[in-house]
């Protein structure tokens, strides 16, 4: 089975105080990174959250190691320009507007990765997709 994994998915992975690092780790833990993956984008928003947490906030040199951590278990999804505008476009189609264009952007690369199943807690931005058949909560 290939697995995405939604940034969603990632930030409580390494936040043992999260109310879903738990189910979060489980999933995280079973990835390889042969069947299993993530988009390039993911990164940034991961290293974003960790970094700027009120309470829980890692420095930048621990965000690097936990970005090392996943890129060494998941496969990293990226779109070219041209996917990239036409993921942008077909978002704009739909009437998608403000920031969860990243989740339209993330969705496409779970498309190109062929993935059967994209892990993510936010179920209502990813069911406004194509992929919506294909998202579940770990």
């Amino acid at each position: 089975m290939k697995a995405f994994l939604d940034t969603s998915i990632l930030v409580p992975v390494f936040l043992t105080h999260h109310q879903h690092h738990q189910a979060s780790l489980d999933i995280f833990l079973r990835c390889t990174k042969f069947e299993s993956c993530c988009a390039a984008h993911s990164l940034a928003e991961l290293y974003a959250t960790v970094t700027r947490l009120p309470k829980y906030r890692v420095s930048s040199e621990q965000a690097m190691l936990i970005l090392g951590e996943v890129r060494a278990r998941l496969t990293l999804v990226a779109l070219d320009e041209v996917e990239y505008y036409a993921a942008i476009e077909q978002a704009s189609i739909r009437g998608i507007t403000g920031g969860t264009i990243y989740d339209a952007l993330v969705a496409s690369c779970a498309q190109k990765a062929g993935a059967e199943i994209l892990y993510t807690w936010n179920l209502r931005h990813f069911h406004q997709f194509e992929i919506a058949e294909r998202v579940r909560t770990p």
